[in-house]
């Protein structure tokens, strides 16, 4: 446990968590760590909160919302330490959450990154939506979690409690070694927020790094603190960012067919959006595809930093998703 620990939180208006969630934080046992509070250009009183009731902390201030990806990328270039744990303002940790982790990434060199099972904050018999026991995607590019598929959570009973490789870990609670955040660059800024981690585990693998998974430890995640599911621009990004994912990890080839799966079933989506009378959501799909071609130029540079290759531990062999989505919505093309 001679390995420095910075738990860093990304703050954004999040007074009230910081206050009620904070304090857990600040009880964690592990011995050579240090706390940091990333401001992302709050106009709450977010900061003086944190300047009057813990001037102990490390606190870095943005000068304005860079999103998730970038917001936490300039905070991570101001700290040192040997391991980073990005943490959600809205998780509640037990005492003892970090050492398992660590322990789990000491063992093993080839472990870049990894999250502890994360629970609901509302339910703690039950796995949260963003992470649960560790996340894979399908053939198509959809992701999922042990413990949570679609919408449906399982309740824990113990089926998980073996570490095991995943494909990605959740950006509720992401432990990353330092040098694996540093040869990855860090998150794609382009993201702003919304499977930039996904991202990020990716190219991690394509540099030959693990992704892991450790039910020894458990945190509580209130979720949805910042976009609501419901929000069109959460739709938007979710849709964007999965297909620029996409283009810039698979193979070529097999990006190629992907992405024109995925552009038929996205389209399905949007009637779906539609006939729901979610007219909103159903713009920032075609606003996402608008992005994604923009962008596609771009996005193409970014393939030659990793040199795209095929990448199988974790990723499901069926397209799981897209056909589940395909045939809810056969009735919207009759």
């Amino acid at each position: 446990m001679n390995k420095k620990v910075a738990v860093v939180i990304l703050n954004w208006n999040g007074r009230s968590y910081l206050e009620k969630f904070l304090p857990s934080v600040c009880a964690s046992t592990y011995p050579n760590l240090e706390i940091v509070i990333g401001d992302n250009g709050s106009t709450d009183d977010s900061v003086s909160f944190i300047q009057t009731e813990y001037p102990s902390l490390t606190l870095i201030n943005n000068k304005e919302n860079f999103g998730f990806a970038e917001g936490y990328n300039r905070v991570l270039e101001q700290v040192e330490a040997d391991y980073f744990v990005l943490l959600n303002s809205d998780v509640q940790v037990d005492p003892y959450w970090i050492e398992p982790v660590i322990e789990l990434m000491e063992a093993d060199s080839k472990i870049g990154a990894a999250q502890p099972k994360i629970l609901s904050f509302y339910d703690k018999k039950k796995f949260e939506h963003a992470g649960a026991a560790g996340g894979f995607i399908d053939y198509l590019g959809y992701p999922f979690c042990a413990g949570r598929i679609l919408e449906k959570t399982e309740v824990d009973q113990g089926q998980y409690n073996h570490p095991k490789e995943i494909f990605w870990a959740s950006g509720a609670a992401f432990f990353i070694k330092r040098d694996a955040w540093r040869k990855a660059k860090g998150f794609d800024k382009d993201f702003f927020a919304h499977m930039e981690e996904i991202d990020l585990c990716w190219r991690l693998k394509l540099f030959g790094y693990s992704i892991y998974y450790c039910p020894k430890s458990a945190v509580y995640h209130v979720g949805g603190g910042t976009l609501s599911k419901e929000n069109p621009f959460k739709t938007y990004l979710n849709f964007r960012n999965n297909l620029v994912m996409l283009q810039k990890n698979l193979p070529l080839m097999q990006a190629i067919f992907v992405i024109f799966i995925r552009f038929w079933l996205d389209f399905i989506a949007l009637l779906r959006f539609i006939s729901e009378g979610k007219r909103k959501d159903a713009l920032a799909v075609s606003k996402a595809h608008v992005n994604f071609f923009r962008n596609f130029r771009k996005n193409a540079r970014k393939r030659k930093r990793t040199k795209s290759k095929k990448v199988s531990s974790g990723i499901y062999a069926r397209a799981l998703f897209g056909l589940t989505l395909y045939f809810k919505s056969r009735s919207l093309l009759n």
